[in-house]
């Protein structure tokens, strides 16, 4: 009996040991699953570039290429024996490398990536291979072979691309576990920065997108994660009233873009009228704003709170050796010129194992002939003894073959027909090892400067196939927008004084200002109190209230000048005060915060101004000084938290304005940015002055284009910028232009007129441009020529004060010369030598200020120094030493 269960228990120990866990059974799955999702369907192979369906699909349209175009359903039929995942997926792929414009010449209606209309159905449309991709993707002889997946078919492992693929095109794929997203570059950059790498120099590129766009990429990263790219859709004013968007952001289309800008439009970030989409080749939509809506405020805005700002976070990621591997772009670049130099030098080899064949056989069956061994084959009567006999004739000649002979080249020799013996020529023959001979050389001195054949060969690809490939994205350094400057005031705000509430629901109160929804408040009341909040419906700040408005963060030119009392019967005190920062919802005391204080006098002064004022005290026995004169402009700036200055210990009745007062703040210093072409108060880029009231900024660009631009930094200024400069009255600009439809230079000096519109002041005519516009003073420039048959013109020096007279802004002006003109140069004038000497600091020659401002800060210097200087009479500085 114990025998009996002891066998049980065996029994079922082993059942036991049989068993296999759910949970491992699921982890064996999931993981042999991941490996093939990123391996076969989401990742691109280095090698290549290419993604197995991509793969397929080339490989397809290679063996079906005839030149002749092929309906799109029957290429995916084909691929289908390659591809086991369905028509769907490769007809979707398909589409994808047809609209990336490179390797598919397509036919019909691919769709449209700038709108997102999709393909019109396969059995409608038509494909073929470029020429560019039947000479860069395939070569049966340098390519790995395997299976295809039902054993009936041989399909390429990888193709011999001999060009950065996968960085041309770009690729995006989510796996389990794994995602890829490498960003497309521009055709010709990718190729100069191949020719870069092979000649061992270090080489930076950067994405380009067939959509356009303005990109920043200065936290690119290499591609690499944790990188993002600012892209922007470029955006221009067609007149005060409509803007015109002419690229979009990529990954964005024309109608997700409208969806974004309507949205923003509804929630009142934005204003605008309507939008009409007029996309069809190229983008165009026209934005139409509501009156008195600022165009570049608006522009900023579109880019804030619509999807005309994108970011995108590359990921560069790519299988090798079978295993995931991520790479910047810039090493995947270096990997692929590598290979490709690899791929040139195989296919060398190749073509010089061909040629030596070819001269090898030609030398045979000169030989073979001339020396009439076809006539003894009759005493033979098997193949080997024929074969003996052609060893044993051909030993004499072995030195003048390139290698041994074997039964292959014998079998080739016997093959040759009578007539090609009776009709042997041995000139034409030995001509023809001739150019085999100066062919194998050729190949020979390939491989011997294998890099130099390499950079030749991306040359020519640049050559026959970069044309109409020119970098479509502008790269571009753009600021950073701060929502709350350039949000539309989307919100009305009330306050109800007596009861001290605060809000945009109270609608039947006092109307303060316009506000949006992110903007902070701040509001002041008469016991001396200050609260910061955030707008909303109903908000309590207290009793009394004598001032509120739209809150700057960090604003150190607005000055708040206040007279209070200290409590019931306290002391009266004076003081004047800034608010930068403050915790939004806390209450500040901007008194001594005794309970019973008042407020006699508060003044909000955006420029720091300081009125004078009458402190008018009530009558008392012994007081005999009954007003007490007080100016701001005496008493510093200090903090909120300050008491402030003692005004009187008596009880006071009033305030009342004596004088109003002007800005005791100096004007603001502004820089102009080059590279994201706006103004700064940061000191980045060229200095341009200092601003204050309503102060301008003079702007020419190398069109022709005049116009006068406040200081605000909000400002939107043209691409081609030539002069950005403060605005003097009466100072007299001088010009040199070129006037395209006389093919001259002509001159011109003239005061411009204090005008905001754009103004043309050259002629109107596509290749006019200016050649070069200064404020100097006594302008002289250096003017070369060219020189002509029979004729050598001295170059000359003008001095264009008494060349060229002073003219209206619109004048056509005076011909500079009637020869043709090489090269025109401004002479920098001596003052401004001085002044650049003056002012330079020790380890930087260059001050970065333009000539006038050069000019006016070398004159305060000197004043300073006590040096000789005087102005003449039309108000221009002059120095004399």
């Amino acid at each position: 009996m114990s025998d009996i269960f002891e066998g049980a228990d065996q029994e079922n120990h082993n059942e036991v040991d049989n068993i296999t866990h759910v949970s491992g059974m699921f982890k064996n799955w999931f993981i042999d699953y991941a490996s093939y999702v990123i391996l076969e369907r989401a990742v691109p192979a280095m090698e290549d570039g290419l993604k197995p369906v991509q793969r397929r699909i080339l490989h397809s349209m290679w063996e079906l290429e005839d030149g002749r175009y092929n309906k799109v359903a029957n290429l995916i039929g084909n691929t289908m024996k390659y591809h086991p995942h369905g028509d769907a997926s490769i007809g979707d792929a398909l589409v994808a490398i047809g609209q990336k414009d490179l390797l598919i010449d397509c036919q019909g209606n691919w769709g449209n990536i700038l709108t997102g209309d999709s393909a019109a159905a396969p059995r409608y449309i038509e494909a073929r291979l470029s020429k560019f991709g039947q000479e860069v993707i395939f070569n049966p002889k340098t390519t790995n072979w395997g299976m295809s997946y039902d054993g009936r078919n041989k399909e390429p492992i990888t193709l011999p691309v001999k060009f950065p693929l996968v960085l041309a095109q770009g690729v995006e794929g989510i796996a389990v576990g794994l995602a890829t997203k490498i960003l497309p570059h521009n055709f010709n950059e990718l190729i100069d920065a191949s020719i870069q790498i092979l000649r061992g120099k270090k080489a930076t590129i950067y994405p380009d997108f067939i959509t356009g766009g303005i990109a920043d990429f200065s936290d690119y990263k290499d591609g690499l994660r944790g990188g993002k790219i600012k892209i922007r859709a470029r955006i221009k004013e067609l007149n005060s009233k409509t803007l015109i968007i002419s690229e979009i952001p990529f990954g964005t289309t024309t109608g997700s873009l409208i969806d974004s800008i309507l949205a923003a439009n509804d929630k009142g970030k934005i204003k605008i009228k309507k939008v009409e989409d007029n996309t069809s080749e190229n983008v165009e939509i026209l934005i139409h704003l509501q009156p008195g809506i600022s165009t570049d405020k608006t522009i900023d805005a579109l880019y804030a709170f619509t999807n005309c700002e994108m970011g995108i976070s590359p990921n560069a990621c790519i299988i090798e050796s079978e295993k995931p591997r991520f790479v910047g772009v810039s090493e995947i670049l270096k990997i692929s010129t590598h290979q490709t130099l690899e791929l040139l030098k195989r296919e060398l080899e190749i073509e010089q194992k061909e040629l030596e064949e070819k001269w090898h056989f030609a030398s045979l069956e000169k030989i073979f002939i001339k020396e009439e061994m076809y006539i003894d084959f009759k005493k033979y009567s098997n193949k080997e003894t024929l074969y003996e006999y052609l060893y044993d004739r051909f030993k004499s000649h072995k030195k003048k073959l390139i290698r041994d002979i074997v039964d292959e080249d014998l079998q080739r020799l016997t093959q040759i027909p009578m007539i090609r013996i009776t009709r042997f020529d041995s000139i034409k023959a030995e001509e023809q090892m001739k150019e085999l001979d100066a062919k194998i050389e050729t190949v020979k001195n390939h491989l011997a400067n294998l890099t130099d054949y390499a950079v030749e060969y991306f040359k020519n690809l640049k050559k026959k196939y970069g044309t109409g490939r020119e970098r479509k994205t502008e790269t571009k350094q753009l600021e950073t927008i701060i929502a709350t400057e350039v949000i539309m005031a989307n919100e009305k705000l009330y306050m109800n004084r007596a009861e001290g509430f605060i809000g945009t629901s109270l609608k039947k109160d006092e109307f303060i200002t316009d506000c949006s929804n992110i903007d902070d408040i701040i509001a002041f009341t008469k016991e001396g109190k200050m609260k910061v909040f955030k707008v909303a419906d109903k908000v309590f700040v207290g009793k009394d209230i004598v001032h509120v408005a739209i809150f700057k963060k960090g604003d150190e030119r607005t000055t708040y000048n206040m007279i209070y009392r200290d409590g019931p019967k306290g002391i009266t005190f004076m003081k004047r005060f800034n608010v930068t920062g403050v915790t939004r919802d806390k209450e500040y005391d901007l008194t001594k915060g005794t309970p019973g204080s008042n407020v006699y006098w508060f003044t909000i002064n955006p420029n720091g101004e300081s009125e004078k004022v009458v402190v008018h005290l009530r009558a008392v026995a012994g007081l005999r000084k009954l007003e007490i004169p007080v100016d701001f402009g005496e008493m510093e700036i200090k903090a909120r938290g300050s008491v402030g200055n003692i005004v009187t210990k008596y009880t006071v009745n009033k305030v009342s304005l004596k004088e109003k007062g002007a800005s005791t703040l100096e004007g603001e210093d502004y820089w102009f940015d080059e590279g994201t072409h706006r103004l700064n108060k940061d000191e980045r880029g060229s200095y341009v002055g200092k601003f204050t009231g309503e102060e301008k900024i003079l702007t020419v660009t190398s069109k022709g284009f005049y116009r006068l631009y406040t200081y605000d930094v909000l400002n939107h200024f043209d691409d081609d910028i030539i002069m950005i400069e403060k605005f003097y009255p009466h100072q007299m600009l001088t010009c040199v232009y070129y006037d395209g439809q006389s093919k001259s230079y002509f001159t011109k000096r003239f005061e411009p007129e204090s005008t905001t519109n754009k103004t043309l002041i050259i002629t109107e005519n596509e290749q006019s441009r200016i050649e070069l516009i200064t404020g100097q003073i006594n302008p002289v420039i250096e003017v070369k020529f060219v020189k002509e048959k029979g004729a050598d013109i001295p170059d000359e020096t003008i001095n264009m004060v008494e060349f060229s007279p002073t003219v209206n802004m619109k004048a056509k002006g005076k011909k500079l010369s009637s020869y043709k003109v090489k090269e025109i140069n401004l002479r920098e004038p001596e003052e401004i030598k001085l002044a650049r000497k003056f002012l330079a600091k020790p380890d930087d020659e260059k001050t970065g200020l333009s000539p006038m401002e050069l000019h006016r800060r070398a004159m305060e210097k000197l004043n300073k120094d006590n040096a000789k200087d005087f102005l003449d009479g039309d108000g221009q500085i002059t120095f004399e030493f």
